[in-house]
């Protein structure tokens, strides 16, 4: 049998997977079209923004043995991921929106599947461990460097790289092992919740892929928690020194938080009725604007940060 499209459909209504490919809607606008060197050029700079301003921060930290205390080793960690992600995305996506096609093979699908989703997870990770130095360095000052020692650094940057990989990795196996009943991915890029909505069958054991983000949000939650509970203690100006120390950290929470919402609010309700410029702009938020924004909060409000990149930039 074939489908509407001349897809070849197997047994039950499903796709062969070995020649199964997804047709991105999302690019398919009418609107998208007509931009589409626009759009180019705009995500074009965009990653040649987010790979310069990453590099600059990885370069200034490694460089400089001033920096090399666990909060910035933790940020280099997070300008990291964010050009992972990055380039888990945009490279495809321009060559997706010179294409005229759309199409996606299901082995690609996967692959940017996975590499988006790890990023996505090793992003909160990061944070959750960022959260953990902050309440150390807040709650207990005088054990910091005690409590902060170079193997706990090492191995909690281990922990939050590891424990995504593997944790979604064995996860993913269940999407991969999926046939599918339909090849319409709404989206300009394959996200996962929506190629496993388009299988054949019963996949609410994928629901619970929610349980992986319990440990890092209970250390999130936990440390401002403990974090609160000292501020609520101490005088006024004490309260101000611990809100400076932890507003870079919170930026960075804000900035991935509103990039989560974005995706659940597209993945889950239908957002047709919004201009596809506007649908664009959520659909990347949470893969772009981390990755650009973080460099510009770490580089600029810490002070320590921001002086080593003006002496380099006026060298």
């Amino acid at each position: 049998m074939k489908s509407n499209d001349g897809s070849r459909i197997g047994r039950g209504g499903s796709f062969p997977n070995g020649l199964m490919r997804f047709s991105l809607s999302g690019l398919k606008v009418t609107e998208m079209e007509k931009l589409k060197y626009l759009y180019f050029t705009v995500f074009l700079l965009l990653y040649l923004l987010i790979l310069c301003l990453n590099l600059l921060v990885i370069g200034v930290i490694y460089s400089q043995k001033s920096l090399h205390d666990p909060m910035y080793i933790f940020v280099s960690n997070l300008v990291v991921n964010g050009i992972y992600g990055s380039t888990s995305l945009i490279p495809y996506l321009l060559y997706q929106l010179m294409s005229h096609s759309h199409e996606i093979s299901l082995g690609l699908c996967l692959a940017q599947i996975y590499c988006l989703h790890t990023y996505g997870f090793i992003e909160f990770c990061i944070l959750a461990a960022m959260s953990y130095d902050r309440y150390i360095a807040i709650c207990h000052p005088l054990h910091y460097h005690i409590v902060m020692s170079p193997q706990k650094v090492i191995g909690l940057i281990a922990l939050s790289w590891m424990y995504p990989l593997i944790a979604f990795g064995s996860y993913f196996i269940l999407t991969a092992q999926l046939t599918f009943c339909s090849r319409i991915i709404p989206k300009v890029y394959c996200a996962n919740f929506l190629l496993v909505r388009l299988s054949c069958f019963d996949t609410s054991v994928h629901s619970t892929v929610v349980l992986f983000v319990l440990p890092p949000l209970l250390m999130v939650l936990f440390s401002y928690a403990q974090i609160l509970r000292i501020c609520l203690l101490v005088s006024k100006e004490s309260r101000i020194k611990a809100l400076r120390t932890c507003t870079p950290h919170l930026l960075a929470v804000l900035n991935y938080s509103i990039g989560v919402l974005f995706e659940i609010i597209q993945n889950r309700f239908n957002m047709s009725y919004l201009p596809s410029t506007s649908r664009m702009f959520m659909s990347v938020y949470f893969l772009v604007f981390p990755p650009l924004l973080n460099p510009a909060i770490y580089g600029l409000s810490v002070q320590s940060v921001r002086l080593r990149i003006l002496c380099l930039i006026t060298i």
